[in-house]
């Protein structure tokens, strides 16, 4: 009986040092900067963006900012927050890839490029304007052309969620922390875009029958 006991009293007795020593590598831990994987805090608490948060892509943004920084809040006004997030440009592109002997379309190439920046409430580029590629090739086939769109849909809809994740990344990446805790240096942005929220252009989608009469390009 005794010697059964022993061990467990030991167990006991130990328990308050392991809750100690875990307590004291946490603190250590945030000390360092340590964050929990996937959170990320910003160094600012308000956001503007004129990425329209009734776009997919904008909503989408504002679900992974949010989730990365908790703390970080959207405001509906420029003059409200602390940094603005500026699309200062978005192109969504489809083209041909190859052709098959009778030259019709075998494949295409989905493009997907972003251009944005981030100031600070007085204008200064905290991160300057930055552009971002999103590529990926899509096999199609004229006799199912409706699955093929919806494919196509979905790709780009995957292309954009991969540009979310990258924005979040930019934001929360160390020189921005810097950048935004000592501005002084920082340019000014003499060409602030306007506050009007971006439309999301519409997915390009090839015609039912895209090896004829058609060239390759910007749809």
């Amino acid at each position: 009986m005794h010697s059964n006991f022993a061990p467990f009293a030991l167990f006991q007795a130990r328990q308050p040092l392991r809750l100690l020593a875990g307590a004291l590598l946490l603190a250590l831990l945030a000390a360092c900067g340590f964050h929990m994987k996937g959170v990320s805090p910003l160094p600012f608490e308000t956001l503007y963006t004129n990425i329209n948060e009734n776009s997919e892509f904008g909503a989408g943004l504002r679900r992974a900012i949010i989730a990365s920084s908790p703390r970080t809040r959207f405001v509906a006004s420029a003059a409200e927050a602390q940094a603005r997030l500026t699309q200062l440009s978005y192109n969504q592109s489809m083209r041909e890839l190859s052709l098959d002997t009778e030259g019709r379309v075998e494949e295409y190439e989905l493009n997907i490029e972003l251009v944005f920046q981030l100031t600070d409430a007085q204008g200064r580029l905290v991160l300057p304007p930055t552009t971002l590629l999103a590529t990926r090739e899509v096999p199609y086939d004229p006799s199912v052309v409706q699955a093929k769109q919806g494919e196509i849909a979905t790709v780009f809809k995957q292309m954009r969620n991969s540009l979310i994740d990258r924005i979040v990344r930019h934001l929360s990446a160390p020189d921005v922390t810097e950048a935004f805790a000592n501005p002084e240096s920082l340019p000014i942005d003499e060409t602030p875009a306007p506050d009007t929220p971006t439309e999301e252009p519409d997915t390009p989608t090839p015609w039912s029958d895209p090896g004829i009469g058609q060239s390759s390009g910007t749809y």
